[in-house]
């Protein structure tokens, strides 16, 4: 057997020789802002580059408002206190999610009911969380993970009919379009992330969009250590609001602003990569496959691609095994989020959790939470793939199909090595 056909595990040539796309991507122009923002010494303070990217991404997105956040946790909290979250209430979050979700509900003072998750999407399932609403419920926590929205004419039809707010968790979705209507713009509120993996990233950063001025108002003084926003020719007023310190800086803004100007093209070739790897994995079969894209899902902004492994079709592989022979070959995939009731950086019982202190009559179990769904997606089947692999040429994603199809064809020999190690193991 020549090497080329040899798996890479087994001392063959790997699959995959073309090199991903770096990320992030910067250019000349956020340089030369940079620069002209840092001999200012305008740094903060709702700057002339806060105001135009708050301006910029609103049209983005489809929404009236938008504002800037020093990260995409704090806009979490801020969005569920603007829209009306008090201490006491519930809040219902995916059980599925990163741990900002949660912590965010959590430390505004309200209680999370987690809630299973689609099995396609892996995002929350409006069944699920009609299930899950009590008297103390006011609000859904809807998060649009990795390559897929969640069901919005399910959770919103949901929501309208129990007078429950809802606020988007968009950190994956700068840019999807729901029937043609952008994410954080659907919900009561959304929140943004532009953490240093984001698809539109300041190294750290967040943002909140809504359409009602009054949220608007409340989530920009909350922020804001209380300032109302200014008017056209009005200073900034105090809002008579409880509030902290939030703010974005000028040099964040300035790389948004930059990201904002290519994202329109990075968006279009994710999403013609992503069509192209699915239609090749389902071409050649076996055991990986992407996710379903529901045909109301109008644009889809990859922060990752949603995948799926059927450990039935492959002949005694488990996932760990199957993503470690595709890595030899040069396609390195990774795993979903752990579950959010057990994560390993989020310890909920700890004494600097909010947990402890809560009445346990009214609290969630989450020691002894376990949510189907959830459970079989991060522990057997999820996996994800970073979307910067999507910003490379379409030959490098055929090249990633092409790393498939020779583990696919190799499986019986991809186990006898598994074997070997695991028998020369002490």
């Amino acid at each position: 057997m020549s090497s080329a056909a040899t798996l890479a595990i087994r001392g063959g040539q790997p699959a995959v020789t073309l090199t991903c796309q770096p990320w992030p991507i910067v250019s000349d122009l956020e340089a030369q802002w940079m620069e002209e923002v840092v001999r200012t010494g305008a740094w903060s303070w709702v700057g002339t580059h806060e105001r135009a990217f708050c301006e910029e991404f609103a049209r983005f997105i489809g929404a009236k408002h938008a504002m800037g956040l020093s990260n995409g946790t704090v806009t979490i909290q801020t969005a569920l206190q603007a829209v009306g979250v008090q201490p006491g209430d519930e809040v219902i979050v995916p059980g599925l999610t990163w741990v900002a979700t949660m912590q965010a509900a959590l430390d505004v003072g309200a209680n999370v009911v987690l809630v299973d998750v689609d099995a396609e999407t892996f995002g929350l399932d409006p069944v699920t969380v009609e299930a899950a609403i009590t008297e103390r419920t006011r609000a859904i926590v809807p998060v649009h993970l990795y390559g897929c929205m969640v069901d919005m004419d399910g959770i919103m039809e949901v929501a309208r009919r129990h007078g429950l707010k809802v606020v988007e968790d968009c950190a994956h979705q700068h840019g999807s379009r729901w029937r043609d209507q952008g994410a954080g713009s659907i919900g009561d509120a959304g929140s943004f992330s532009f953490q240093q993996s984001k698809v539109l990233t300041s190294g750290e950063g967040g943002a909140i969009t809504c359409n009602d001025d009054e949220v608007f108002r409340t989530a920009f003084a909350l922020k804001h250590v209380g300032w109302a926003p200014p008017g056209e020719d009005e200073p900034m007023k105090p809002a008579g609001v409880y509030a902290h310190n939030y703010r974005i800086t000028e040099m964040q803004c300035v790389l948004l602003r930059g990201g904002l100007t290519r994202i329109e093209e990075q968006t279009r070739i994710r999403e013609e990569n992503a069509l192209r790897l699915s239609e090749g994995l389902a071409r050649i079969g076996g055991p990986l496959r992407v996710a379903k894209r529901d045909p109301r899902t109008t644009r889809q902004a990859y922060y990752a691609v949603t995948m799926h492994f059927d450990p039935a079709q492959a002949e005694g592989l488990n996932r760990a095994q199957y993503i470690a022979a595709l890595a030899a070959e040069g396609l390195g995939l990774g795993l979903p989020y752990d579950p959010v009731y057990r994560h390993p950086l989020m310890d909920l019982q700890h004494s600097t959790s909010p947990v402890p202190y809560r009445d346990p009559a009214i609290m969630q179990d989450y020691a002894s939470l376990r949510l189907p769904n959830v459970e079989r997606i991060c522990g057997e089947t999820g996996l994800v793939m970073m979307h910067r692999m999507l910003l490379s040429e379409p030959a490098y994603i055929d090249q990633l199909v092409g790393a498939a199809a020779k583990v696919n064809d190799n499986l019986a020999a991809a186990c006898e090595h598994f074997a070997a190690q695991e028998a020369a193991a002490p």
